[in-house]
């Protein structure tokens, strides 16, 4: 497996015809970007709305 893991590797370093090493940490950057942008955004969203279900639940 690891021989094979390896071989693939290099194949990819070596590989000129698609797109490089460097492109593909550069795609993996960005989608981990914007994934935590959006967790950050849900997580808010959704902390606002058990807080104001909270809210309504104590002053019943």
């Amino acid at each position: 497996m690891k021989e094979t893991f390896t071989t693939m590797l290099a194949d990819l370093w070596s590989d000129e015809d698609g797109a490089s090493i460097v492109e593909y940490v550069l795609l993996i950057a960005l989608i981990a970007v914007v994934c935590i942008a959006a967790i950050q955004i849900l997580g808010t969203s959704a902390k606002n709305k058990l807080e104001e279900v909270g809210n309504q639940i104590n002053t019943t």
